[in-house]
């Protein structure tokens, strides 16, 4: 088994980090709480990964393909419907250690390629 696999993201600096990786990414703060993060697309500001803690975790919104929502959310636990967000479109990442970082990156690239559309 690849140990590379079972290494998670889990704080909000790991999961900016990641975000910023995308061409044209940038750091966002709409909502005057700097609780919630925003990566967005400049090209049409479009957010596609949210970070935020909610409940003492800390979790991520990512914009995701129908056909793949519930393939996720049945694949792990802590994948739920989005919190605050267009459930059908939308799910939540709970960074609790249980998701493998290569999965929750799969997740975010799939996020920022439907924003980009």
């Amino acid at each position: 088994m690849n140990s590379e696999r079972w290494l998670t993201m889990r704080t909000r600096e790991d999961a900016i980090a990641y975000g910023m990786t995308f061409d044209g990414a940038y750091t966002d703060t709409p909502f005057r709480d700097t609780n919630w993060v925003l990566i967005r697309y400049r090209a049409n500001k479009k957010a596609f990964l949210w970070i935020y803690e909610y409940q003492g975790r800390m979790q991520i919104n990512i914009k995701v393909d129908p056909e793949w929502r519930d393939i996720w959310r049945n694949a792990y636990e802590s994948v739920i419907p989005g919190y605050h967000q267009n459930k059908e479109h939308w799910n939540t990442i709970i960074l609790d250690g249980s998701v493998p970082e290569d999965e929750i990156k799969r997740m975010i690239g799939e996020s920022y390629d439907l924003i980009r559309k």
